[in-house]
């Protein structure tokens, strides 16, 4: 399936780039979210005409990402507590949802999905990093402190 890419999308192309994609995630992802159109000659003239708007919205969001950028990098770390064992062992986890409430009572406003966990959940008490996906292609580095209530 060709479709005519109407966001950035990380892994697959720009703004106005026409790539092929699986039917699947053309049909149930980008085009339902408004990521893409279809790569026909009707759509590539309707492309054409909201070319500006969509540069202007995607400089827009990524402006704002840069800014959230800067804000997480203000925050410092972040201290959470948690029940835990003797032996530095958490009674549970934590994971993308309280650490994204952490970070939005700090003042900058995540939602769950944007913090990315490569190692899975936390469930040991110390120092961890951790990734928040703002944008296309734009991440910033948190560090959580997670000590033992």
């Amino acid at each position: 399936m060709e479709v005519i890419l109407l966001d950035r999308i990380q892994n697959l192309g720009d703004i106005g780039d026409t790539v092929r994609v699986k039917p699947g995630y053309g049909r149930n992802y980008l085009l339902p979210q408004g990521k893409a159109l279809r790569a026909t000659q009707d759509n590539v003239a309707v492309f054409e005409a909201r070319k500006a708007e969509l540069l202007k919205k995607a400089a827009e969001s990524e402006a704002a990402a840069k800014a959230r950028a800067e804000a997480l990098a203000g925050i410092g770390a972040l201290n959470l507590t948690s029940r835990a064992s003797d032996e530095g062992k958490l009674y549970g986890s934590i994971g993308p949802r309280e650490i994204a409430d952490a970070i939005t009572a700090a003042g900058v406003t995540v939602d769950k999905g944007e913090v990315v966990m490569p190692d899975g959940p936390i469930r040991s008490v110390g120092e961890h990093e951790v990734v928040v996906h703002l944008y296309a292609a734009m991440e910033a580095a948190v560090s959580v402190i997670i000590e033992a209530e």
